[in-house]
């Protein structure tokens, strides 16, 4: 019944998928092959969902054969849920908590991830945040089951076959999401414990071959498609700079009033710094401030045909390697300059997060597809775009759709039974990571306590570190204002706050028996 409402629920929003000002990167070497010129790398992207695109286009000709297959793998994501939080069972030597009470807690979870409006929402996204539940569902699985056979039941064969799978979800994870590198690397963490215990050598081999050959068919394709892609080398400095460019405006008037030892002349350095300093105005005026943590607009100065960006690579006559060394250069200046102003920066952006209500949550009541369809014609029905499209039957006919729904999609409502548990569980998430905390340390602190419950508290702050993986590197590089990257966490941020309810009800339960035992021995006295 639940994976029935869950099916109508995403089955029942329009089929046509949801483009915006980022697609085409993903959408145009797909494109490009079905309209017979090469499938090549653009704005910077990675190949692996451009090739998803291409293959559900090749395969039906259709583009709503891309929502549908997302909305399929996000009805998986929740089936995955559920067998991950079935084997989690094992993690703890004579459970407290019921069977019966542990498989209600199970359903609870997968059913709020499989109801809530803004995964649905995900799915229908011309962009790879439209699988990335699948792919953490799966990581996470293979992983926890790594660390089962391994660790708890030592089944040697299990443990180095799913110690592959973990990597090779882990690194395709990474390259469909980049803000996701950070937790393929946590991801990573207990697989490489393997190779430090002993007697386990022809397993050390299996998984030191299963990575290499992960690598080389995840990584390769990609390192030889990028080399043509002039945005694949300066999206990341670039991205690094406008984010900063505050800083680097300061770190800038100081080198020149200082006559400081830069590799750039003072005059030069002198009209850069005013540039930035105008453009960094701009950004405030222009528009509403969508960055209020950062106190102005990143996109306006990356973006906007006239601002610093655009201005930089004329400066530099289009040398890639010139203006890549340069904003790299001021990124780690104020590094070195201005450490504590950097930390301050990466707080706040982690405090977005890491509050009262949590934000990977949304409790919005209604989704206006009329918006996002009409988002969707303007970011496609641009001169570069629309000489490729046009082209191919299927996306004109996907244009005339996305048309019509920007004037008659209807409006999906949030009702108030996913709403309320969403806003339960918002608005415990960071009380149940401090309850986790705390009870772990004393989990941690005594044998028999450690004995019957160490392997979950394990586990519970290993989950919980995806959560502070991802806002971290997100918090370093950008900022964690952008929704896309609070929204993507919701099925690990679920499943985190469930085990560490789990946990907490497993630690009281365990309490009993000492109590039970003081009273005894005070009755006997």
């Amino acid at each position: 019944m639940l994976f029935a409402c869950a099916a109508w629920r995403r089955f029942a929003v329009p089929l046509d998928p949801i483009a915006d000002p980022d697609t085409w990167g993903y959408l145009s070497p797909a494109l490009s092959e079905l309209t017979g010129s090469a499938f090549g790398h653009t704005s910077g992207r990675n190949f692996i969902y451009p090739g998803f695109l291409y293959l559900l286009l090749r395969a039906f000709g259709d583009f709503r054969a891309i929502t549908v297959a997302q909305h399929f793998l996000g009805l998986l994501a929740g089936g995955v849920l559920l067998l991950t939080w079935r084997r989690t069972r094992c993690f703890v030597a004579n459970p407290r908590v019921s069977l019966g009470s542990y498989h209600v807690l199970g359903l609870l979870a997968a059913a709020i991830f499989l109801l809530a409006s803004e995964p649905i929402r995900l799915e229908t996204q011309l962009r790879p945040e439209g699988v990335c539940a699948f792919l953490l569902s799966i990581n996470l699985y293979v992983v926890i089951q790594f660390a089962a056979c391994c660790f708890i039941e030592d089944q040697r064969l299990s443990a180095a076959v799913y110690g592959v799978a973990a990597v090779f979800t882990s690194i395709l994870l990474a390259s469909v999401k980049p803000s996701f590198v950070l937790v393929a690397i946590v991801a990573l963490l207990p697989i490489g414990t393997l190779f430090f215990r002993r007697r386990w050598g022809w397993q050390k081999i299996v998984l030191a071959g299963g990575a290499a050959a992960s690598a080389a068919v995840l990584l390769l394709p990609e390192h030889f498609l990028s080399r043509n892609d002039k945005v694949s080398q300066t999206f990341l400095p670039t991205t690094l700079f406008v984010v900063h460019a505050n800083l680097i405006r300061d770190q800038m008037a100081d080198d020149i009033q200082r006559n400081a030892k830069v590799p750039y002349p003072p005059e030069w350095l002198g009209r850069v710094h005013t540039k930035l300093s105008a453009e960094i105005t701009k950004s405030i005026v222009t528009g509403p401030l969508h960055y209020s943590t950062l106190g102005f607009d990143p996109d306006y100065l990356m973006y906007d045909r006239s601002s610093m960006a655009a201005q930089l690579r004329n400066e530099f006559g289009n040398n890639v390697s010139a203006l890549c060394a340069f904003y790299w250069f001021y990124y780690w200046r104020i590094w070195q300059q201005r450490p504590l102003a950097v930390v301050k920066k990466i707080g706040r952006q982690m405090a977005v997060f890491y509050k009262a209500q949590c934000p990977a949550y949304s409790q919005r009541k209604r989704w206006m597809l009329t918006d996002e369809y009409s988002r969707g014609v303007t970011s496609l029905d641009r001169e570069p775009c629309r000489k490729t499209w046009t082209a191919y039957p299927p996306a004109v006919e996907f244009m005339h759709r996305t048309e019509m729904l920007a004037r008659s999609a209807p409006i999906v409502q949030q009702h108030g039974y996913i709403r309320k548990p969403l806003a339960v569980l918002a608005a415990t998430y960071l009380p149940l990571l401090l309850i986790a905390l705390a009870l772990s340390a004393l989990v941690f602190m005594r044998q028999d306590r450690r004995r019957h419950l160490g392997w979950l508290a394990a586990l519970v702050l290993f989950v919980y570190s995806y959560n502070l993986a991802s806002c971290l590197e997100v918090a370093v590089i950008h900022s964690l204002q952008n929704p896309r990257y609070l929204a993507v966490q919701v099925f690990f941020t679920i499943l985190a706050q469930f085990l560490a309810l789990w946990f907490t009800l497993e630690f009281a339960l365990g309490l009993r028996p000492h109590e039970n035992e003081s009273l005894a021995n005070t009755d006997s006295t």
